[in-house]
């Protein structure tokens, strides 16, 4: 049994976050802390997913630090997940930026844990003339993307189909790959 941090940000989709990807770890065996950006613990609580999440887990859902005297909530992890990433929040982790709990957790652990990375972006984000650096850097750390016209079709904003799913599915493979490796 792995351990598969899931780190998700305040980006369209994050909704699905628990079906599409925590369950489906969960019913494979593996154990799935999740920790999210403050927006994003925001947009869950919003929907009433922060109480299920803990509970279809077993963990708590992390967005904030814990402090120096308290014990780590979530078992050290050998896997890592940021789906969905916000642009934000790529852009911050290809130059080590941990300003929150969800990125400073997969800024410890980039170079030395097999990581997935879903940037949830659009044709207006890829344009920005630092993205292709971001990009370029991650995966020189050895991030494996999900990104490309093959998985995620670039749109202009909120010009995407309406009803779009994430690309939980290659994600997911991504993940198992990992972990079989």
């Amino acid at each position: 049994m792995s351990v598969v941090a899931v780190v998700g940000c305040a980006a369209g989709g994050l909704e699905t976050l628990l079906d599409g990807l925590v369950r489906p770890l969960i019913e494979e065996g593996h154990i799935v802390p999740v920790v999210v950006t403050p927006a994003a613990y925001a947009w869950l609580v919003d929907i009433g997913h922060d109480a299920t999440i803990a509970e279809v887990t077993g963990l708590p859902l992390r967005s904030a630090a814990r402090l120096p005297r308290e014990p780590s909530p979530h078992p050290a992890p050998d896997v890592l997940v940021g789906a969905p990433m916000s642009a934000n929040s790529v852009a911050k982790l290809a130059l080590g930026i941990g300003d929150n709990q969800a990125l400073t957790l997969l800024c410890e652990n980039l170079t030395v844990r097999p990581t997935v990375i879903f940037p949830r972006v659009n044709a207006a984000h890829a344009r920005q003339p630092s993205w292709a650096g971001h990009l370029a850097a991650l995966r020189s750390a050895g991030v494996d993307m999900v990104y490309g016209e093959d998985v995620w079709p670039l749109y202009e904003p909120r010009e995407a189909p309406s009803g779009r799913g994430l690309p939980w599915n290659a994600v997911l493979a991504r993940t198992r790959a990992l972990l079989s490796a």
